[in-house]
């Protein structure tokens, strides 16, 4: 065996052997179609071709498998307490602007729509909140707010008092006031903050600061006559009063409630102020946070919100509009105009986030609300994109072991989204696949119950809507009933939570349980004492362990992407049978190449 190993490696001088070249050039025979093995085995196997697949009951189950897995695993983050709160408010947004909405930002990326899944959309527990008020069974905006944010329900267009506050009644509100989560919070230390895109001295935000028989008595020149010795306008409150003259981050708009009417706006110039006390309310902040020594800054444009550095910032009023900021797709991006309300919600976080005791931010889309008042479905849906935005934000700068994220509306409106087996993909504003069966005309699957879209009859009928774009964003939705401007809704709405505490949201609930519900899962609450127990004895206490992230492979609120229509897809990370089967085909393939070396080495 010997001479034989011997000979075939060096062969002999008679000939009856191989030579050493005839030797080398049989292994490279050998050796280099074993070579491009290996290479194609290493550079193709990572990037097999999948085949797509088809929404059969194989996808559905697998799909449904993997949500199962996420809404468990965020479960666990629900133990613990409530360090930081984000309460976001989607003014107006009932289920048929969710479900509109997720379909239109699906569309806009991309997809057919319906399968996509919009930030919230993947947070652990719903529940549904009633939204009357005491003398209402639709509710208002800042009684519901009131509801929402005190914990107490209220009379229409009262805010911040209880059933006792009567609307324009001064006297009543004397022992009528009750406090909000921002009071609560402040109390136990933390840092507050409020952040929409209408004027902060509206319906909502109003809520948590302001105790005011008239949701309208914004500035002084609304308050009667015969109040204004005993009941402050709404805008005063918030400079002068607990809790507004402590909260940290106030970013939204109204500038025309905080100058007198001697002076003109300072960014649209022809507008004066509208208050008739002679107050600059905005200079009034100002010096209020200097008296104290406080690091505070004032601005009013993007440029100058961009130049704010939130490490050496601790109360920042930003104040970006003379009445309301304007919708999205109208907004000035550059930086003579607004920041957006992702990034005025980013500024917030940034700011509040320093108190090492935690904080509490509301942050409200509210621009929702007034599309739909003027039937103009494709803003209302826009403006639902850019509440999405803000959240999937917050969801980036927070950790979900020591934050609470809560999402519900103040009410819903009278909206809605229906077709006859509308196709799927179907663009979300445009019209229906089929004409009425009645007037033998068009219609869009965005209705709405009353409004102005009414203006668009006929005497002979309904207008006929051929030819029309409903992809405009100026388009105003038909209505069955002839209004002004369009009501709210009554139904219920959705509460969607995620973090420690969001446990406590499920079911069918009071809008007043809701700040309750905040205020325990935060330890904010009269009644504390479960936040002493060790994390054993009540969900509340300190979470032992941080809940895991979702996968970076499918972020948070996305379902893995539908590939109907596609034949094929390429997949760097798909294996055609798996990382065992590219060790095994690399291992025999390196095992080939060596022996031929191995046999000339023991020559």
């Amino acid at each position: 065996m010997r001479s034989a190993r011997v000979g075939v490696c060096s062969g002999d001088s008679s000939g009856n052997g191989c030579g050493c070249a005839d030797a080398l050039e049989m292994i490279m025979k050998m050796t280099l179609p074993v070579m491009v093995t290996v290479v194609m085995t290493i550079v193709c196997l990572p990037q097999a071709t999948v085949v797509a697949r088809v929404e059969d009951r194989s996808f559905w189950y697998a799909q449904a498998r993997s949500h199962l897995d996420d809404i468990l695993a965020a479960r666990r983050a629900s133990n613990g307490y409530a360090k930081n709160v984000i309460l976001f408010v989607g003014d107006g947004m009932g289920v048929a602007t969710v479900t509109a909405g997720r379909i239109l930002k699906g569309q806009k990326e991309g997809h057919s729509g319906e399968e996509y899944k919009l930030s919230f959309e993947k947070f652990p527990y719903v529940a549904l909140a009633k939204t009357y008020n005491i003398d209402a069974q639709v509710g208002g905006s800042s009684a519901c707010a009131t509801a929402l944010m005190c914990g107490v329900k209220a009379n229409v267009n009262t805010v911040g008092l209880d059933s006792t506050g009567k609307f324009e009644d001064c006297k009543s509100s004397y022992t009528a006031g009750v406090t909000s989560i921002i009071d609560w919070a402040q109390k136990h230390g933390k840092s507050t903050g409020i952040v929409t895109n209408t004027r902060l001295t509206h319906g909502t935000p109003s809520a948590l600061y302001a105790r005011s028989p008239s949701r309208y008595w914004e500035d002084d020149a609304k308050v009667p006559v015969h109040a204004h010795a005993t009941c402050k306008d709404i805008a005063r409150q918030l400079v002068e009063n607990e809790p507004g003259r402590n909260i940290n981050v106030l970013l939204g708009g109204g500038r025309r409630h905080w100058i007198p009417m001697t002076e003109f706006d300072r960014e649209e110039r022809d507008q004066r102020g509208r208050r008739t006390d002679g107050k600059n309310l905005l200079d009034a902040w100002v010096h209020d946070k200097k008296a104290r020594d406080l690091n505070a800054e004032y601005v009013w444009n993007k440029a100058q919100f961009d130049s704010v550095d939130p490490r050496h910032t601790d109360y920042l009023l930003g104040m970006f509009g003379y009445s309301h900021l304007d919708f999205e797709v109208d907004r000035n991006k550059g930086p003579s105009g607004d920041p957006s309300l992702m990034e005025m919600t980013m500024k917030a976080i940034q700011i509040l986030r320093k108190n090492p005791h935690g904080y509490f931010l509301m942050v409200e889309a509210g621009r929702i609300d007034h599309a739909h008042h003027h039937n103009n479905g494709r803003r209302a849906l826009e403006e639902m994109c850019v509440m999405d935005d803000a959240i999937q934000a917050a969801l980036n700068f927070t950790s979900p072991t020591d934050t609470l994220i809560v999402l519900t509306a103040d009410h819903s409106h009278v909206f809605t989204f229906g077709g006859d087996n509308t196709p799927r993909g179907h663009p979300v504003t445009g019209f229906d696949r089929k004409l009425s069966d009645l007037d033998g005309k068009p219609y869009t699957t965005l209705l709405y119950g009353n409004g102005p879209g009414y203006a668009h009859a006929t005497p002979t009928g309904r207008q006929d809507l051929t030819g029309f774009n409903t992809q405009d964003i100026n388009f105003v939705q038909q209505a069955a009933v002839p209004r002004k401007y369009e009501t709210h809704g009554g139904e219920d709405v959705p509460v969607y939570a995620y973090g420690p505490g969001a446990h406590l949201f499920s079911g069918t609930i009071e809008q007043t349980y809701i700040a309750h519900a905040i205020a325990h899962a935060a330890c904010i609450a009269d009644d504390n004492s479960h936040c002493e127990k060790p994390p054993s004895d009540d969900a509340c206490a300190v979470a032992p362990n941080p809940a895991p992230v979702p996968t970076s492979r499918r972020p948070f609120g996305q379902i893995t992407p539908t590939v109907a229509g596609q034949k094929y897809a390429r997949d760097p990370w798909a294996w055609s049978t798996g990382s065992w089967a590219w060790a095994w085909t690399t291992h025999h393939a390196l095992v080939l190449v060596m022996l031929p070396l191995l046999v000339l080495g023991l020559q």
